[in-house]
């Protein structure tokens, strides 16, 4: 037998039944709380989770958004990273040609100063070689006139005297080379 069935068995109330006012009372409190609490507490917690959810999605997005543009910040430094590498070996490449063409062009303009320097020595030797012929020719006269003045007893020094001396020689010579053609 049940406990419940031996308090009504018995006659006496069973404290497990609560009783008629008891009952009334408290759904009425149990209604003015479920009222209170539905129309008054559940709207404010619902819109305080929700400011809350929007807060944290606002943030969640926010968050995204920084991740994004970080992202776009980090991808443009690698861009901006690569670009200057690029330019860097396009300026080393454009360093070393212009290094090349000018060593070209001093080499050029040094061989270019050693042949006008050989050019030069070689004019000069010309020269010297055209000086040289003129002081011996004329070293060559002064003897060929001496001794022609020896072989034919007459001092040639004087000017007038070469002058007769050198054509009577030539008349001479047209005579014998004339009697000897004959």
């Amino acid at each position: 037998m049940t406990l419940a069935s031996k308090f009504l068995a018995e006659g006496t109330e069973s404290p497990l039944i609560p009783h008629a006012y008891e009952l009334v009372v408290g759904t009425f409190a149990f209604l003015v709380v479920f009222i209170v609490v539905g129309k008054i507490l559940t709207p404010r917690i619902q819109k305080t989770l929700e400011e809350r959810t929007e807060a944290i999605e606002g943030g969640i997005k926010k968050a995204e958004d920084a991740q994004a543009q970080a992202q776009r910040t980090l991808e443009e430094y690698r861009a901006k990273l690569e670009e200057a590498r690029h330019e860097a070996a396009r300026m080393r490449e454009e360093a070393r040609e212009q290094a090349a063409q000018l060593k070209a062009e001093l080499r050029e303009e040094a061989q270019a100063e050693a042949r006008r320097l050989v050019e030069a020595a070689h004019a000069q030797i010309e020269a010297d070689r055209q000086q040289a012929f003129a002081q011996l020719r004329g070293e060559l006269g002064r003897l060929s006139t001496e001794l022609a003045g020896r072989i034919v007893g007459e001092s040639l020094e004087d000017e007038a005297r070469q002058s007769r001396v050198i054509d009577r020689f030539l008349e001479e010579l047209e005579t014998t080379g004339g009697a000897a053609v004959r």
